[in-house]
Parts: C-alpha cells; structure tokens; sequence
C-alpha cells in the first residue's frame, strides 16, 4: 500500500514535468490595443512574448500590405479566438469565410526576432513589414479556390526600430468555426526552436509510450483471448497515440508538411469518435456490474454513424455536426462520473486506481471538448487559457489515465499469475502424496457409499410407511376414501371384463352423534375403532374390502357377490356390531350401539358407472335409517 502511495504521485508528477519542461511565453501584463503593441521595454531577443490582444480586423477582405489602408475597417477583434462569435453590423460572423487581421509592434532595435505560427484554420499567408514570410495552404474566397493546410512552423525576419507591422490573411471553408485558437509567439529564433522541438519531443515521448502501451496490451490479449480488457484497452491507446502526432506541435504535419489536410482531419476527428464506445467496452469489462450493456450498444451505434458521416462526408459537414457529437459525450461524462461514484460508495477492489483514472479520462475529455470547441474566450484567465489552448494538454492526461490503468491490469495479470503458481504447488503437494490421498479418498467414498445406502433403504422404508399410511385411516387403520377410489376403478373394470357381480354395503353407526354427545369423543373413537375392527374380521375373502367413508360411516366392497349373498353378509354385520353390546343409552331404538346398512348389487356395463354403486347403496342406506334404523335394506337400480 506505501508503495502504491508513492507511485502513483511520482508517475503523474513526471509527466506534468515533462509536458512542462519546454520554454515559456513570457507574461508581460498587457496585450494589443486598437492593433498597437509597444515592446520595446522587453528583451525579444531572449524571451518568447505571446502576441495576443485587439488587432484590427477586416472581414471578408483579403488584403496586401501595400493595399492594406485602402481596406474597410471592421472593427479590434481579440486575437487569438474563433472569428464565428463575434458580429459585424449586428450580423454575426459564420464560420467559413476569409478575412485580414493585422498588428503593429515596437520594437527598440534592429534585431532578427521569429514568430512561432500554430495550426491556422485553414491557410493563410503571412507578411512582416511588407515581406512574405510563411505561407500554408493556399487562399481563396470559396472552397473550391482554396487549399487547406496545417502547417505549424517558425520562421525569421529582420526586426526594425520603430514600427513592425504584420499582416495576416486568413481562409476557411473546411471547418466550422475559422480564425486562430492558439498565440502566435514572438521572440528569439533559438528559444522558439527550442521552444518548438521540446514540444515534439514531448508529442514523440506521448506517441511512443501510448503505442508501446498499446501493442502491449493488445499482444496480451492475442494470448488470453477470453479477456477482452486489454484489447479495447490497447486499441484505445492506439487511438490516442495516432491522436497525439496531429496535436501540440504536430509532429505528423512536420514530418509530412504536404499532407492531405482532409484525410489528416478525418483521422484525428474519428479517434475522438472511435475513443469513447472502446473507453466504455473496457469500464464494462473490468466492471461488468457496473455498466449497462444497453447504454453500451447505444454509443457503440452512435459511433458508427458519426465515423460513417466523418468517411463519406466533406469536413465542413462533420465538423458542423460535431457539437452534437460532444453534447452526447458530455451525457456519457455525466453516466461515468455517477458510475466512479458508485464503485468508490461500494469499495470495490483497486477503486483507488479506477477512480482515479476516470476522473483523469472526464478531465482530458472536457479539455479534448472545449479546446475543439469555439467556446474559448480571451478575458478566460491565464491558467485556462493555457490549459485550454494547449491540445496535447488533454494526451498528457490520457497518458496518465493509460498509466493508471496499466498498473491496474498489470496487478490483475500478477495476481492472476500468483494465483495459478499458488495453485500450481498445491497440485504439485498433491501429485506427490497422490497414492495416500486416493487411498483416504476410496476409503472416504466407501464410508460414503456405505452410509448413502443406509440411508436410501431408510428412505424406502420411510416412503413405504408414507405410501401406507396415506391409504389407510389413523383412527381405525382401515382403508381410507383415497385408497377406496383407487380401488373401485380396477375391481369395476375386472368385472366388467369377466361380466362378474360387484356388491357394496353402505354403513352408518345409528346415533352416534348422540353417543358423541353423552359418553364424549374419546369413548366415540374407541367405539368406531372396534366397530371397524369387528366388520374387518367378520370378513373371511382377501378381496373383500372394509373402508372408514368418513365420520361414523363405513363401506365394504364385495366383489364377485350377488344379491342374496350381499344381504346375508349385511346382516351378518349388523347382528355382530350388536353383538359387542357396547352401551348406548342415547339410542332410541336400542340401548346398544347398532348399525344401518344400505345394500346394492351391480352387474357392471357400459350403461352404468361404478358411482351408481355408491349411490344405490347410499339411497337404500337412507331409506333404512328413515324406517327404524338397524336393519339392512336393499334397492336395485
């Protein structure tokens, strides 16, 4: 943990000091007024001095230093910015057009100075005191006489005493807001070249590393393919490497002065539209709880479609659209930020670094934003400005985000690692007492085996108690209603196949529920215990089957039994039950307990059902309970 403390501050600090470490605009605390700038309290020579402030303007007017008094004044416009935000007669300034800027410095003597000229949107030509020294592109009052081109460059001239002029003229039909973003700077040609090489070789170092970084991780991925990290990872680094040659000191447009400004353009627009759907690919696959997939698919679509408008399109079309672009990455900012806040609320593992590093990506992002953006104002302060102002400022950070998350990666790679080497020696420890371990294993599975048996027989035993105590009555362990459905069916349908008798007794205790009332339940259960005790044994067949119907009431099937014989069985039954004389003072008709039985006879056919049995008999029982009750009457159909 101490280690990480001190890392982590020491990577970022060495890379702000390394973006720093180049010469520096002097501040001379005061800029241009109605396009005159004294400087003659300042040594040009050895300091670098930023030309910033009012230079007088004219719009739509290209004109030659020679020619340049003749031309119609519009006005002091802050100079550097974007020309689209200001207006000229209550009318405001498009975007595309070409206009004249010039400035009037004093210098105190005769001196060869240089001008540092950033990227210019689109091409220009520039003159001092009358003589043209840099050019890019080629000017003209429509797009199709005009030739874009990036082309940051130094280049010197002979400084008089007195007055310096400059004349600049500028023209734009490629992108959507034209003019100059960045100071034009002033000073000694040897601190601006030092100035200038510092910077590409800081782009170069940003390049190099963010490459390295890239290839990296995607060869990681080459080998481990089941984890995607490192491969949007990587890929995101890529982009921001390729990113980098075009912005700060533009190493791509020095190297290759004559490249395409189109194609060039379209490159660097489309890693901005490519960076932001890999940057969520890669939160959701080290955070997959965290990050919705449909908000995935969503950029991912939207990207698409911008890069297919960025492909086919002409600049001027995309990069009017572009703001539309970054309001939408704004929403993803928004969705970022409130997802870091949720992983650090929960403490997830390595939060620290993935925190961090996000909160670093939103910043280079809002930086990318509003220094693409016409946004930018002069009366910002310096601090912003410079930030603001400055594109590779945004790379810097993206390095640092890809170096956090490099560690991030790296630790999760280690520990991985440290895991299958853990792993690997307990396999090794296992391999090795391998014959004692099957040993205890087999005699553990025995063991195991032995007692799952016992177990599995125990549970027969069990479901055979279950299956029998769900057919029979707990009261009287006769067989239930359940049991007597079950077994109706299969004797009806025997015969109805051998076209055989079926007979059924109904039975009913005679005033039981008097009995109940009188000797109490208890003395009424035992009571119907050995009533169903005495039909079961009264019967001498394995066929014959006596079941608790419910209450006092009892049913005895006899298959295989006509009439007479049903009849004398019931009777049989019914002197039996009054046999056991067991005392019913309750009763009406006897001052024993005594039975009804109702008694019914069917030859089974496909005209009747084995619920007509139950029915007859339950009529006939009906009938012998409302004629006196202990006696046995019988009913056909």
């Amino acid at each position: 943990m101490i280690k990480a403390r001190i890392l982590l501050p020491t990577i970022i600090l060495m890379l702000f000091l390394l973006g720093g470490c180049s010469a520096q605009p002097t501040e001379i605390g005061k800029k241009a007024e109605n396009g005159l700038l004294d400087l003659t309290q300042y040594d040009l020579k050895n300091q670098i001095i930023p030309l910033d402030g009012n230079w007088v303007f004219y719009w739509n007017q290209l004109l030659e230093p020679d020619s340049i008094d003749q031309g119609a004044l519009d006005g002091y416009f802050p100079f550097p910015s974007s020309w689209n935000k200001y207006e000229i007669n209550g009318e405001k300034i498009p975007g595309t057009g070409y206009a004249t800027y010039r400035l009037t410095f004093t210098a105190s003597e005769n001196e060869i100075l240089a001008l540092k000229i950033p990227k210019v949107r689109t091409a220009y030509r520039l003159f001092v005191n009358g003589n043209l020294i840099a050019t890019a592109g080629t000017l003209g009052i429509s797009q199709n006489a005009m030739v874009p081109q990036y082309l940051p460059q130094i280049v010197s001239f002979a400084a008089l005493p007195g007055d310096n002029e400059i004349v600049l003229q500028m023209s734009n039909f490629y992108m959507s807001s034209g003019g100059l973003l960045s100071s034009i700077l002033l000073g000694g040609e040897a601190p601006l070249l030092a100035l200038r090489y510092n910077g590409l070789a800081y782009n170069l170092f940003l390049f190099g590393a963010l490459m390295m970084m890239g290839i990296y991780h995607l060869a990681l991925f080459f080998f481990r393919k089941k984890d995607r990290a490192p491969l949007y990872f990587g890929l995101f680094c890529l982009l921001v490497a390729i990113r980098t040659l075009m912005i700060g000191e533009s190493f791509l447009y020095f190297a290759m002065p004559n490249l395409d400004f189109v194609i060039a353009r379209k490159i660097q627009t489309l890693t901005y539209y490519l960076g932001a759907p890999l940057i969520l690919l890669f939160f959701r696959a080290i955070l997959p709880d965290y990050f919705d997939l449909r908000i995935i698919k969503t950029v991912m679509i939207l990207s698409i479609a911008y890069t297919a408008v960025v492909i086919m399109a002409p600049t001027n079309i995309y990069t009017a659209i572009n703001p539309l672009y970054q309001i939408w990455t704004i929403f993803l900012i928004i969705y970022l930020f409130a997802m870091l806040l949720k992983i650090a609320g929960h403490k997830e593992k390595n939060s620290i670094l993935i925190v961090l590093g996000g909160l670093i990506m939103i910043t280079t992002v809002l930086i990318d934003i509003i220094t693409l953006s016409p946004w930018i104002n002069d009366s910002w302060p310096p601090l912003l400005m410079m930030i603001f102002q400055g594109d590779a400022n945004s790379s810097t950070g993206q390095l640092i985000f890809a170096v956090l998350y490099s560690l991030l990666l790296a630790k999760n790679f280690s520990e991985s690692l440290e895991y299958r080497t853990s792993m690997g020696e307990k396999l090794s420890e296992i391999n090795d007492h391998l014959d004692d371990l099957v040993a205890t294993r087999t005699r553990e599975l025995t063991t195991a085996n032995q007692k799952v048996e016992q177990q599995n027989f125990e549970l027969e035993q069990i479901n055979h108690e279950l299956q029998r105590l769900s057919l029979r009555d707990p009261l009287t362990e006769l067989w239930n209603r359940r049991k007597y459905d079950e077994t109706i069916v299969l004797e009806w349908q025997r015969c109805l196949r051998q076209q055989r008798p079926i007979s059924l007794l109904f039975i009913d205790v005679d005033y039981f529920k008097n009995y109940n009332d009188l000797y109490g339940h208890v003395a009424g259960d035992a009571t119907l215990i050995k009533i169903g005790d005495t039909l079961r044994t009264a019967l001498s067949r394995p066929t014959d089957m006596v079941v608790r119907y419910g209450g006092e009431e009892f049913i005895v099937l006899l298959s295989e039994i006509k009439k007479d014989q049903a009849i004398q069985h019931a009777n049989r039954l019914r002197k039996k039950i009054e046999a056991l004389a067991i005392l019913h003072e309750g009763s009406v008709i006897k001052n024993c307990i005594t039975i009804s039985i109702g008694v019914a006879t069917l030859l089974p056919d496909h005209h009747c059902h084995h619920e007509d049995l139950v029915k007859i008999a339950d009529k006939a029982l009906y009938l012998a309970k409302s004629t006196g009750r202990n006696q046995v009457v019988y009913l056909d159909k």
